[in-house]
């Protein structure tokens, strides 16, 4: 059956290569190496989220290069601003609006991803949100365990902060992301497994719970994380992406070269295979990027 070119909700490139991952000793994808990618996994464009907080960098990358990246490969990319919670004057009332009209007059399609290691209802954060709602940015958030020692906005099992911030930001749409939400799919989810890619049958657990109840939480697919959820329990997933097709969104989360990721294959052959209805194969590969990204031209 014929594929559609699906749009990636999450991406990271760097204009120059730089300092190295102490890890591994790689460096950022440039365009031309995520181009590869994408031709090779059926992508037409992708959505860069600049990674400006040191929190989670090795590179730090200013929205302006995120935004010169765009311009010179139009074709290929979307962008997404990055805010700090911090920027402005380290206020619970920076007036965050004054950034994101300035980025959305830019092209900027939302905010993201947060990685700033704070509080997810910290006073600094909250602000961000209701300027990000205010301003209708869609947010990519990135969620860790606590303080100290990771990147992203700490939540606890169970997610009670991000329920928070759902409950009282109704209208901003949430893409969530990273490990410690995905792991959350399934109830059997501990606090020692909530970091990692857990395996096997799942049971429906909290984030079920949460999309079940805030239609402005959107699931970003991307990483190792967001593929496991789908891919872990075969049955459990074609499930998933039938119930919630209008809030579900497929990502990469390229970041050095030599990335792979399942999901692009996995969502191809369900779909060859009939257990993936065309129009939710549609909606989760291209059309919900498309819809919430044109929302705020």
């Amino acid at each position: 059956m014929e594929k559609v070119k699906k749009i990636d909700i999450h991406v990271h490139t760097r204009k120059t290569k730089s300092i190295t991952r102490l890890s591994d000793g790689s460096t950022y994808a440039s365009p031309a190496e995520i181009k590869e990618k994408y031709d090779t996994w059926g992508i037409e464009k992708g959505v860069i989220l600049p990674g400006i907080n040191n929190d989670c960098g090795f590179h730090i990358q200013s929205n302006e290069d995120a935004y010169e990246l765009y311009m010179e490969n139009s074709d290929l990319f979307f962008w997404f601003c990055n805010l700090n919670p911090r920027m402005g004057k380290n206020s619970p009332d920076t007036d965050f609006s004054y950034f994101l009209e300035y980025y959305k007059k830019l092209g900027a399609k939302g905010v993201g991803e947060l990685t700033c290691n704070l509080n997810f209802d910290d006073s600094l954060t909250m602000n961000l949100f209701y300027h990000c709602e205010k301003c209708e940015m869609p947010v990519t958030i990135h969620i860790a365990p606590k303080l100290g020692g990771y990147y992203g906005l700490v939540d606890e099992l169970g997610l009670p902060r991000l329920e928070k911030v759902l409950n009282e930001f109704p209208s901003l749409k949430i893409l969530g992301h990273s490990q410690f939400f995905w792991s959350e799919i399934g109830s059997d989810v501990t606090d020692e497994t909530r970091g990692t890619y857990p395996s096997g049958v799942v049971k429906p657990g909290r984030l079920v719970e949460l999309f079940e109840n805030y239609p402005n939480l959107l699931g970003d697919l991307s990483a190792g994380s967001g593929g496991n959820a789908i891919m872990r329990d075969e049955d459990f997933g074609l499930w998933f992406l039938e119930r919630f097709q209008d809030r579900l969104f497929f990502g990469t989360d390229i970041c050095a070269p030599f990335n792979y990721f399942e999901l692009p294959l996995w969502l191809d052959t369900k779909f060859d295979e009939g257990k993936i209805k065309k129009r939710v194969y549609e909606k989760v590969c291209r059309e919900n990027a498309l819809n919430l990204l044109q929302c705020f031209k």
